[in-house]
């Protein structure tokens, strides 16, 4: 199916591009005079570049971002740019916007803002299938609007995946929604997607710039784009979404080394009832040794407090919850013996030790380790660690019973299950060297506050600045996008929501040379004359038309290129292209480019948009899945956004 795709792509190009040859043009835009440009070199060989340049991204021989550099050297070198326009790309309003987003995007995540705003959306869904799919699909979107929507998908998968095996829905019927809807969401705002943010830029680049967009200018179109996807799959769900589950259930215990700990099966979930009135600690209990079951979480229903790495003393209490790992006939003797019952699933600790926010590790004590010859119980293990011990391996033997008195030694293998951010702290210690790498990362929750004040600043910025000064006399003192929400990642730094370090290592710089590069492609297609040939020759094989059958053209041709090309390349060289478009066809050209900006989202048939194949794997999907769901979502994405337009923009 990928390879279909291509072809479809490679064949397009070739029709434009031999249409494009073919003869002389008849003029670039209403405003120029009756000259046809001529077919020069410098066209041909922007031309072949750009061809180049989307054989680079079919086939993939190179990296996108590698693409991207590849631009950057060869217009200057063939002449087609100056040095300086061909680096001009890095320094954009465009490029500095989308690392301030992307900036502010990690500064919320580290301070647990967007797991506290799914948290208490996901209290209302209720177990309803449509709406789950509603509720999620609905928060990723609005938050895709404003930060990247692989962000805001990545956010929300864990959550997803808990909430299906809870409800018992195949997870493969909530993903899909969730990650389209994240993808669809990104259209709602100008900063919700790289295509947007880099519109502005565009529409100044000509010889005549546009007026540009504001923040919140094609939000209707987003908000009714939103609700038709949703609309789409709460009543076509059940024949376009496949019923299998996928990798929904998230194993304890990492791949390498599930056969060495086989009989730590499953993290259960028990109820100690009202009646329960057995007065002993977990010590005199000794359910390790009877049972080979080990209590790691224990929600006291008395205090509302839950105890993480339960120490020797602690004690049942009537209407308690314990979290406990163990194999199923363990837990089940376990549960008959004591009186407790077993939970279908995870409920109390259902986010608390959620794979997002807990598992197991494999730590071996170094030669060095302060655990060297002491005992777990005299260190208080649990206590000082906050983790819970499972297993102790030596020697190839590994002990499932009573552990807190052996002797520990340089090499011994103990299994550890916790909270991701004590594994964190943990492994500052240089107590254990951990086998596997340590999922999640401490949350500053301290600073949470703070981040969205940040936040706040920079829309507060975006929105009201320029109005503001304009209102009190000073028209020409003006703050561009990236200023305004660079000032929002500068004041998260300052204010230590995240290191310096954090902020640059968040930066997907592999978005931003692909963009710094392409640039200079979309500058080479306007200057030369390029652009406005090309759209000379397809508007003279469209004849006539409409201006919203002419739309139509243009989110058709560019929902094509952005199945292969990335959606930021599609939007750079098919803006110029479309303005010229509309000039000759007599539509509004600001349109155009906003119709090419928003179709670059347009991205289901096939999952090579990040999203997709994010999702394909935890939601057990295959192409097919794509074509059967994407194409339906495609059509009506053309058709909303088309429509939306019609009636309030043209």
């Amino acid at each position: 199916m990928q390879r279909d795709g291509k072809a479809l792509i490679i064949a397009l190009l070739a029709v434009l591009f031999i249409v494009g040859s073919a003869s002389v043009a008849l003029g670039a835009d209403a405003g120029a005079d009756s000259t046809p440009p001529v077919l020069t070199a410098e066209m041909m060989m922007v031309m072949a570049v750009l061809v180049f340049a989307i054989a680079l991204f079919v086939f993939e021989w190179v990296r996108v971002d590698v693409v991207g550099i590849i631009m950057m050297v060869l217009l200057p070198i063939l002449g087609l740019v100056s040095p300086k326009d061909a680096i001009s790309g890095l320094s954009s309003n465009a490029v500095v916007s989308i690392i301030a987003v992307i900036i502010i995007g990690a500064g919320l995540d580290k301070t647990g803002v967007m797991n506290i705003l799914a948290r208490n959306i996901l209290k209302i869904a209720g177990k309803a299938e449509s709406r789950i799919i509603a509720v999620i699909a609905g928060t990723v979107a609005t938050i895709s609007s404003f930060m990247q929507n692989i962000g805001a998908a990545a956010l929300f998968m864990p959550a997803a995946i808990r909430i299906s095996r809870q409800v018992n829905i195949p997870v493969s019927r909530i993903l899909m929604p969730m990650g389209f809807c994240a993808i669809v969401g990104g259209t709602m705002t100008l900063v919700g997607a790289s295509p947007t943010i880099l519109l502005n830029d565009l529409l100044a680049m000509g010889e005549k710039p546009l007026e540009p967009f504001g923040l919140f200018t094609q939000t209707p179109i987003g908000i009714a784009l939103v609700a038709s996807a949703i609309l789409y799959f709460i009543v076509l769900g059940r024949f376009i979404l496949p019923g299998k589950g996928g990798d929904s259930e998230a194993e304890l215990l990492p791949s390498d080394i599930a056969d060495t700990y086989q009989e730590v099966c499953s993290l259960f979930e028990l109820h100690v009832p009202d009646s329960y009135s057995d007065g002993r600690s977990l010590d005199e209990l000794d359910i390790r040794k009877q049972y080979q079951v080990t209590v790691v979480a224990i929600s006291h229903a008395r205090t509302s407090h839950k105890v993480f790495a339960p120490t020797r003393e602690e004690k049942f209490g009537p209407g308690d919850d314990i979290a406990a790992i163990g194999c199923p006939d363990a837990i089940k003797k376990f549960a008959s013996d004591m009186g407790f019952v077993i939970k279908d699933d995870l409920q109390e600790f259902a986010e608390d030790l959620s794979p997002n926010n807990a598992g197991i590790l494999e730590g071996i004590i170094t030669p060095r380790s302060e655990l060297v010859g002491k005992s777990l119980r005299q260190v208080r293990f649990r206590k000082t660690y906050e983790v819970n011990p499972v297993v102790l391996c030596r020697e190839g033997e590994c002990i499932f019973g009573p552990i807190s008195d052996i002797e520990l030694r340089p090499g011994d293998a103990l299994l550890l299950f916790g909270r991701w951010e004590k594994f964190h702290v943990l492994k500052g210690r240089k107590t254990f060297a951990f086998t596997t790498d340590i999922k999640g990362e401490i949350m500053r929750t301290e600073k949470a506050r703070t981040a969205v004040i940040w936040l706040a600043i920079a829309l507060g910025l975006v929105l009201g600045f320029n109005p503001l000064m304009k209102m009190l006399g000073y028209p020409d003192l003006k703050l561009s996008l990236s200023v305004c929400l660079l000032t929002g990642a500068l004041g998260m730094i300052i204010t230590k929501v995240m290191s310096v370090d954090e902020a640059y290592q968040s930066v997907d710089w592999m978005t931003v040379f692909l963009l710094g590069g392409l640039i200079p492609l979309g500058l080479a297609f306007e200057k030369t004359g390029t652009a406005a040939y090309i759209a000379t020759k397809i508007m003279g094989l469209l004849g006539d038309v409409p201006p919203i059958m002419f739309l139509a053209v243009v989110g058709l041709m560019t929902s094509f290129f952005t199945l292969v090309v990335s959606n930021v390349g599609a939007t750079v060289l098919l803006v110029p292209l479309a303005i010229n478009m509309a000039y000759r066809a007599g539509a509004d050209p600001r349109m155009a480019a906003l119709v090419v900006a928003l179709s670059a989202s347009n991205t289901f048939i096939i999952p090579t948009h990040q999203v997709n194949a994010l999702i394909m794997r935890p939601g057990g999907y295959r192409t097919v899945d794509y074509v059967k769901a994407g194409s339906g979502m495609t059509v009506l994405f053309l058709a909303v956004m088309l429509a939306v337009l019609y009636l309030f923009y043209v």
